[in-house]
């Protein structure tokens, strides 16, 4: 478990079940982020800082469409 590896995937509560979402895995110091219709793509990840700003900004609301 120390490899620094995403654990955990999960998708939004919110998705639609169509395969166009993204999906998030929980680091030791943050959280990553894959697209859920291609995963052999890799990750992005982020600090827990970062996501913890970015959580901040979905829930005001800057991300809406």
């Amino acid at each position: 478990m120390g490899d620094g590896l995403p654990r955990n995937w999960r998708t939004s509560s919110y998705s639609n079940g169509g395969g166009e979402c993204v999906e998030v895995g929980g680091l030791p110091d943050g959280a990553a982020v894959r697209d859920s219709k291609d995963r052999a793509a890799g990750h992005l990840s982020f600090g827990s800082a970062q996501w913890t700003d970015f959580l901040a900004a979905v829930a005001r609301g800057r991300y809406r469409r």
